[in-house]
Order: C-alpha cells, then sequence, then structure tokens
C-alpha cells in the first residue's frame, strides 16, 4: 500500500477539531481488527479537554504532542469488562494472570494499529507515545482504570501540521527468516546497521553524547539498564494492583 510506504508520524497539529462522530467512526472501523477468541479485549479513553490533557502531560513526560493535539486517546488492555459479563451470567473467570494479560495486550496493540491507518488514510497525523508503559500508575490513577485493565498505548491525533522527513529504518533483511530464525553473524549485524549508524544526525548524537558509536547513545543515554529494571519493577507492581498476576 503505497500510502502505508509514505507514513510518518506527525508531531505538530493544526489548530482544527476532529469531530466526535469521526474519531467515534474511526475506533468502530478498527474494532474489525482481529481479536483473541472474538473477546475484542480493549477499550479507549478519549481526552479531549484542555484540563485533562494537562494532566496527561507529565505522565507523558511533558511531550508537546499530548497538549497540541486535538484528541488524545488512550488505549486499554481490558479484561475487566468481559470478566464481569461472565461473572454476571454465572461463569467462572479465570483471567486474573499474565496470560490473559497478554492477550488483551495483543489485542489491544492489534486494535491501536487499525484505528491508527485508518486515521491516517482520512487525512489525520498520528503519533504513537511509548511513554505509556513507562507511568502506567499515574494513568490509571487519572483515568480511573479499575481492576484487570491497564494502559497499553496512547496516540495523539490531529490534522497534519508539518511534514517531516521519514526516519530510517532497517533492511528487510534484518528482520525477516525463512522457515526458522537465523541468528545474526558480526558480518551480518554490521550490514544490517550500516546505513543508520552513517545517518548525519546519527553521528551527530554520538559526538554531542561523548560515546564511541550509536549503540552506546541507545545503552548509556537513551534506554538505559538502569532505567529499565526500575520501570519493569513499577510496572511489574502495578500488574499485581490491576488483578493481572495470579497464579494460584
Amino acid at each position: 500500500m503505497e500510502s502505508f510506504i509514505n507514513r510518518r508520524t506527525i508531531r505538530k497539529y493544526k489548530q482544527e477539531d476532529i469531530p466526535q462522530e469521526k474519531i467515534d467512526m474511526l475506533l468502530f472501523q478498527a474494532s474489525r481488527a482481529a481479536t483473541m477468541g472474538n473477546m475484542q479485549l480493549y477499550s479507549v479513553v478519549v481526552t479531549r479537554s484542555e484540563e485533562m490533557k494537562e494532566k496527561l502531560s507529565p505522565l507523558h513526560f511533558g511531550q508537546p504532542m499530548v497538549k497540541g493535539a486535538p484528541v488524545v486517546l488512550t488505549f486499554c488492555a481490558d479484561f475487566n469488562r468481559f470478566t464481569k459479563w461472565c461473572e454476571q451470567r454465572n461463569a467462572d473467570a479465570g483471567y486474573d494472570n499474565l496470560l490473559s494479560f497478554m492477550n488483551a495486550a495483543s489485542d489491544t496493540l492489534l486494535y491501536v494499529q487499525a484505528f491508527c491507518t485508518l486515521a491516517e488514510e482520512a487525512g489525520y497525523g498520528t503519533c504513537y507515545l511509548g511513554t505509556t508503559l513507562y507511568n502506567p500508575q499515574g494513568i490509571i490513577d487519572l483515568l480511573k482504570l479499575p481492576k484487570l485493565t491497564f494502559p497499553i498505548a496512547t496516540i495523539t491525533v490531529g490534522v497534519p501540521d508539518e511534514c517531516p522527513e521519514q526516519p530510517d529504518r532497517l533492511p528487510h533483511l534484518a528482520y525477516i527468516h525463512e522457515e526458522t530464525y537465523h541468528d545474526y553473524t558480526p558480518n551480518q549485524l554490521d550490514i544490517i546497521y550500516y546505513f543508520k549508524e552513517q545517518l548525519e544526525e546519527n553521528q551527530k548524537f554520538v559526538e554531542i553524547n561523548k560515546k564511541e558509536n550509536l549503540a552506546q547513545v541507545f545503552t548509556d543515554c537513551r534506554y538505559t539498564r538502569k532505567d529499565n529494571v526500575a520501570m519493569s519493577e513499577g510496572m511489574l507492581q502495578t500488574l499485581k494492583n490491576q488483578g493481572f498476576l495470579n497464579m494460584v
């Protein structure tokens, strides 16, 4: 699909509202995405008010898209709805565990991608905020998410007010494996990452951060072991709080 090949993340939006019925229609159309057991294990919280965006912003480390977009969507893994339906029908719901969380998270991400593709085809720009998983408890508290729900992704949506350059992507040989997984040789890794390492902007990152190479920028500056461990501990505690770690 040519339009998808040309897609790019949009972080700046025109001060132009998106009608609620348009957002509702896109969210409904996206529900045709694949789903585990046809259970649709997701919910989405639509944020439009400036007050709520102001409160969401620090939970996403102040990224300007949160307050700059007309609509902010928080997509949540949701086994709350299905569990309550089962209990109301005198059915024993056993969905308070890690596998159920993974199923609901997978459902949610499929729904997210379907929505983004549809929104972009309709002429809107979107930005995926990976910070949702960094601060799940704060988002849960603010959006009043019940047990057996968990925020998975946040998407900002609006009419584009920019046309940025597309970021680089790895060549297809980096991620396509025929029949079985074939691990990478040092030479293959050199080839796969050559273009990314040679980009002027990435070489500037190395210089600015006083590192030997781009890999060290990722490991020492952007996504550090210390931060990953700390946020993993927070995520595990939040999963427990939300009722997803019952191993009995």
